[in-house]
């Protein structure tokens, strides 16, 4: 009886625990979610919010005919392929320049983390500067000058710019992955790397047959997040460039906010906003299934 009685008390502790997770988890993702459906399928502009009308697929109809949107769809998916294979290969190099006990790897540690720590914000800014095509103010085409090479425009040159963005998000964001990979390392049996060093595997052939196979999820599992947030890029073409030049940084959620917050097209943000959330569960769902089958 009295165990009874403990049990309910516990479930009763734990409702209490899990019900204000569940209300914000309602209130802040759930049903912010079920009204850009609904919306999606209006014709509403924030400017007017007592002339909603249902406009069934119009929305989605003018998006697939929309040719800024294929152009926002063209460079999310680049900067996705391009960085997260690179981001991916750079946090595991990281890694494993500091999982070696040596005397100054706490403050390496440290340094190659603290991007990650720093304002996506504060980070673009500061790279806007450097990037800045004026020798005399941009910090790399002064050295690109003193090299006796010719200023690069990187962020105003629609070849340059977004791989320029690419190059600066891995930078920032290579220490989280590399955070992982080193708690995957560790987690290597060291007696695999004896036995491998017996049969006589040199370096590298103990980093392909025994360090990849045992981060194999480990690696999975960095793809998978890299790829959610690589799809979410807005921050770096938001303080940077605007979108620009020539529409060349101009991603989906880029657009998003373009047509709900600038044109006040609100119903036609949210049909953006649907499709986009199809598209990256997906490609979430195909990567599982590729990982699965692997």
């Amino acid at each position: 009886m009295q165990s009874s009685i403990n049990k309910k008390s516990e479930r009763r502790a734990a409702y209490l625990f899990v019900i204000p997770a569940v209300i914000l988890l309602l209130a802040f993702l759930v049903y912010p979610a079920l009204q850009t459906v609904r919306y999606a399928f209006t014709d509403y502009n924030i400017m007017r919010p007592d002339r909603i009308r249902f406009c069934g697929f119009n929305n989605f109809i003018e998006l697939f005919q929309d040719e800024n949107f294929w152009i926002a769809v063209k460079n999310t998916l680049y900067f996705t392929i391009v960085v997260v294979p690179f981001q991916t290969l750079l946090a595991l190099g990281l890694a494993l320049l500091i999982s070696s006990k040596r005397k100054g790897v706490a403050i390496f540690r440290a340094a190659y983390f603290s991007p990650q720590v720093t304002s996506m914000v504060v980070v673009a800014i500061l790279w806007t500067v450097m990037y800045n095509s004026n020798p005399d103010s941009g910090l790399l085409n002064a050295l690109l000058v003193k090299l006796g090479m010719e200023p690069c425009g990187f962020l105003n040159d629609p070849k340059t710019a977004m791989n320029s963005i690419i190059f600066m998000s891995a930078w920032q964001g290579a220490g989280y992955q590399m955070m992982i990979f080193l708690a995957g390392l560790q987690g290597i049996p060291k007696e695999q790397y004896e036995a491998a060093s017996i049969d006589g595997a040199n370096k590298i052939k103990s980093f392909f047959y025994v360090t990849l196979p045992g981060l194999k999820n480990v690696i999975s599992y960095v793809v998978m997040i890299t790829v959610i947030q690589a799809m979410k890029l807005f921050t770096q073409p938001y303080v940077m460039t605007k979108g620009g030049p020539q529409n060349s940084t101009r991603t989906l959620v880029y657009y998003i906010y373009e047509q709900g917050f600038q044109k006040r097209n609100f119903g036609y943000a949210c049909a953006v906003a649907a499709v986009f959330f199809v598209i990256v569960i997906s490609l979430s769902l195909g990567m599982k299934k590729i990982i699965k089958t692997d």
